[in-house]
């Protein structure tokens, strides 16, 4: 994070880009400009990357995933569904592959298909690029609709909840090593109807806490989130579940 700081690719304080709340600011713009809504960021649901360990780093890129924190809106049949947290992407994907200060944006369309847009986003040269070209359209008289139509011509649309989500996840355990620990866990994943994708464990001697980690299929959300509160209260897992969602991009 210092050196983050120090090569400005983070704020002084840093708790915007590490809770996910600049990348929400971000995506209620492009949500508003996409759909024609009001600007809206308290109907974003957000999640930063401080759960994020090396661990769960070392076991995505042995899954050929990259972790990236995104933010994503989409126009659903329940309403418009703009979420910010942190996805396993391949890392062979245009998401994937976006490092450093970059940016990526991907649009899509129902006639224009997808478009994908990458870009220094964090830094002195790219914010004092975009501050000075505000400055000089001020200046020249520009007078730009921001949403591309008038304000008063925004509509609110109807919000999906994020207990509405399908898609896949990445599933961390910390359990004692024993006879039905396995059994337990998958019996709760069936009741809640979710279907295991993979399996890893790292290497380990019998009795040792052992890191267990299982993708799963396309899950709703909220079957997830009710067999992970029902993970966490087994005697064998001895610490809290960690679920990172993988994103199809």
């Amino acid at each position: 994070m210092a050196d983050a700081q120090r090569i400005g690719y983070a704020e002084a304080d840093p708790t915007f880009d590490i809770d996910g709340i600049d990348t929400a600011h971000k995506l209620a713009i492009l949500t508003s400009l996409a759909y024609g809504c009001p600007l809206a960021i308290d109907a974003v649901y957000v999640e930063g990357i401080r759960h994020i360990t090396i661990t769960d780093m070392e076991f995505a890129d042995q899954l050929g995933f990259a972790i990236k924190l995104l933010g994503i809106s989409t126009r659903t049949q329940d309403g418009i569904l703009a979420r910010v947290h942190p996805a396993m992407v391949a890392k062979s994907s245009s998401i994937g592959r976006v490092s450093d200060a970059y940016n990526g944006i991907i649009v899509e369309g129902s006639s224009v298909g997808r478009i994908t847009l990458e870009g220094r986003g964090a830094g002195e040269g790219p914010t004092a690029s975009s501050v000075v070209a505000d400055i000089a359209d001020i200046a020249g008289g520009a007078a730009y609709k921001p949403f591309t139509i008038s304000v008063d011509r925004l509509k609110a649309l109807p919000l999906a909840a994020m207990e509405s989500l399908k898609t896949s996840y990445y599933i961390r355990l910390g359990v004692v090593d024993k006879p039905g620990v396995l059994a337990a866990i998958t019996s709760i994943f069936l009741n809640e109807g979710i279907s295991v994708g993979s399996f890893l464990q790292n290497s380990h001697r019998p009795g040792e806490t052992v890191q267990v980690v299982i993708t799963t299929h396309e899950t709703l959300e909220l079957s997830m989130r009710n067999a992970l509160k029902s993970i966490a209260v087994l005697d064998s897992v001895i610490e809290p579940p960690h679920m990172i969602r993988i994103e199809k991009l």
